[in-house]
């Protein structure tokens, strides 16, 4: 499978300020393999009198081979993440964008957009897996050998090289 897609949990916080009466923050993806367009309005699923949470969009996780040590990076943290962006439009914060890539979250973060990490699923966890145990290849560590006092000489301290 070469996409998972997803649907985003999106939870409005009403807030008691004077200057914000509400927090917006993604909290969750779910599997959503309803063939659905993307742009399908987002559909309230529970609200008390402090909170509302949107089941927002349909959006397909897709894997590139260019990303993989990020890939690797995030499944092997403690707390695996999917990242959400999105964007406050018509008074809605709405998803636009979903990645497994630490390196796309970091990029969505570094570009001023909102961006939100939320817990991965078992399900998009062992996609991802299979992913990562397929293309991730380790990097070749070199060792370095700094400040050292004896570099460019031979045994015993004495230079090797030939003086002209």
């Amino acid at each position: 499978m070469k996409q998972f897609p997803v649907a985003v949990i999106i939870e409005k916080i009403r807030l008691e300020n004077r200057w914000v009466s509400e927090k917006w923050e993604a909290i969750g993806v779910v599997p959503d393999f309803e063939a659905a367009a993307v742009d399908r309005p987002a559909r309230l699923i529970f609200e008390d009198e402090n909170r509302a949470r949107y089941l927002a969009g349909h959006f397909p996780l897709e894997l590139f081979r260019d990303e993989v040590d990020n890939y690797h990076l995030n499944l092997t943290s403690p707390e695996p993440r999917v990242f959400v962006m999105w964007r406050i439009e018509d008074d809605f914060a709405r998803p636009t964008e979903v990645s497994l890539s630490y390196g796309e979250a970091a990029r969505w973060l570094d570009s001023g957009e909102q961006c939100d990490g939320v817990p991965m699923p078992p399900e998009i966890a062992d996609w991802l897996g299979d992913f990562v145990n397929t293309h991730y290849k380790p990097a070749v560590r070199k060792k370095n050998k700094r400040n050292d006092p004896f570099a460019g000489q031979g045994r015993g301290g004495v230079r090797t090289e030939s003086v002209k």
